[in-house]
């Protein structure tokens, strides 16, 4: 019954090895990172980038050439993508446009949005570039597979579209609103005001949930969803490490303020 509910929202599973091995791969490693970053081991960038005994020992890059090398090839991959598969539909383009779009948007965010004071680990680096790049090309690649088959019974499409743009415009909201705790030159780390943060330290991870969902919902895919589930994991764990940091670092931390799930969690 659960089955035959789940299968009424997505295209058919791909007679694809690649595709299907790729699915388990990202559902499973994205919701064990989460897993690690609740028992203190973290992905080394951002606050936490140096928090590991061994970080010192490592290849070091600037927050900001890391975030590129993180996000670029990504979007290339997206970019590509209009070339690769061009005209398959509707649905296809805009599953394009979504992927492409938002790794366009990190990119610009590092360029001109975001302050960074600390640093990324090469060997954190590695494995997430190679995340984003292959989650890109694997999303775009499962969407071409449906190319033939007939549509979902419940089309999801249209709210689709509507949480993607909620989603996008709220993250980058509210990394906006990070980018200005800081004055020009100022590297030390602040409770965040304004917007969601007044509920939730990390309101970016759930309105970039919510995209994620948006794209999901447009592309209606195996492979979407598991990669969106397993991005949901990673997200709860980080945004639950990041507000035990805050609580260690602030003795002014508000106590009602949630990680990511506002008056829950």
């Amino acid at each position: 019954m659960v089955m035959s509910t789940f299968l009424s929202f997505i295209f058919p599973p791909p007679p694809s090895l690649v595709v299907s091995t790729m699915s388990v791969i990202s559902l499973v490693s994205l919701a064990n990172t989460g897993l690690s970053e609740i028992r203190g081991k973290h992905l080394n960038y951002s606050k936490f980038w140096n928090v590991n005994p061994s970080s010192e020992k490592q290849i070091k890059l600037s927050s900001k050439a890391g975030m590129l090398l993180l996000y670029t090839p990504a979007f290339l991959a997206g970019l590509a993508s209009f070339w690769i598969f061009p005209h398959e539909g509707l649905r296809s383009t805009l599953l394009q446009s979504a992927v492409t779009l938002h790794f366009f948007k990190r990119d610009f965010e590092v360029l001109f949005i975001h302050k960074y004071s600390g640093g990324m680990l090469l060997d954190s680096a590695i494995p997430i570039t190679l995340s984003y790049f292959l989650s890109a090309a694997t999303m775009v690649y499962a969407q071409h597979l449906t190319q033939g088959l007939p549509e979902p019974p419940i089309n999801l499409l249209y709210p689709g579209i509507v949480m993607f743009v909620i989603g996008i415009i709220g993250n980058f909201y509210h990394h906006y609103l990070l980018s200005n705790l800081r004055a020009k030159g100022e590297k030390e780390y602040k409770i965040p005001k304004g917007g969601l943060f007044g509920i939730v330290i990390c309101p970016h991870y759930l309105f970039e949930i919510i995209q994620f969902y948006g794209v999901t919902f447009i592309s209606q895919t195996l492979y979407a969803f598991c990669f969106t589930l397993g991005t949901t994991f990673y997200l709860l764990g980080r945004s639950y490490t990041t507000r035990k940091w805050y609580l260690s670092k602030f003795e002014d931390f508000p106590k009602n303020v949630k990680a990511i799930i506002p008056f829950v969690f």
